[in-house]
């Protein structure tokens, strides 16, 4: 926990917007491969947005996105917005 409190501390210092992106891309990135690696067909999992967490199931894996029920629909949803259940 403390040092995810320096990295923040640390990420407050930057005064470059560009370099900022370039972490943003990096996170999201890190993300994906994390999804891959913990991530299976039938996995319960959130979708997580900005507001709100809607729970559904993967039916079926692709290279960035899963197709995921929710709610009786399917959606092509990114492997940086799930998290397991």
């Amino acid at each position: 926990m403390l040092n995810l409190i320096n990295l923040k501390n640390e990420l407050r210092k930057m005064d470059s917007l560009s370099e900022l992106n370039d972490l943003s891309v990096f996170i999201n990135e890190c993300k994906t491969m994390l999804g891959k690696s913990t991530l299976c067909v039938g996995s319960k999992v959130n979708v997580v947005q900005k507001t709100k967490k809607t729970p559904g199931v993967i039916t079926k894996m692709k290279v960035k996105k899963a197709i995921v029920d929710m709610n009786g629909m399917s959606y092509n949803v990114p492997l940086a917005m799930l998290e397991l259940a």
